[in-house]
């Protein structure tokens, strides 16, 4: 591996993180400002930001299914808290460790991380 690869690889931005600041930053953000639409603006631009990046690594395929598993999460925390009655904050943390783990298992884990295991 030659040293600028290595670099690339350290820098190399987890799409993961992305998925864990859309949807935990944007519940936080609307909670505290009390302005539902700021956190969905997070929301949003953190869905297009990692979209970009599941498109180039991994192809149109994987960037549709993990989209889909974004706004399913989304979802899925508002039918938790609103349709169970489990905190809302409870229902964002579950839902955001679980989208942001199948993303970095499937999007952001590299080959070589793959091949080793």
């Amino acid at each position: 591996m030659s040293s600028s690869t290595l670099t690339r690889a350290r820098t190399r931005l987890p799409s993961a993180v992305l998925v864990a600041v859309g949807l935990a930053a944007g519940f936080g953000i609307a909670q505290g400002t009390g302005i539902r639409a700021l956190g969905g603006a997070v929301f949003a631009a953190a869905g297009l930001a990692a979209g970009v990046l599941w498109l180039r690594r991994r192809g149109p395929a994987t960037a549709v299914a993990l989209a889909a598993l974004y706004v399913g999460a989304f979802v899925l925390a508002h039918v938790l808290a609103i349709g169970v009655g489990m905190p809302a904050w409870l229902a964002v943390s579950l839902v955001t460790l679980t989208a942001a783990g199948v993303t970095f298992g499937v999007a952001d884990r590299s080959a070589e991380t793959v091949d080793a295991v």
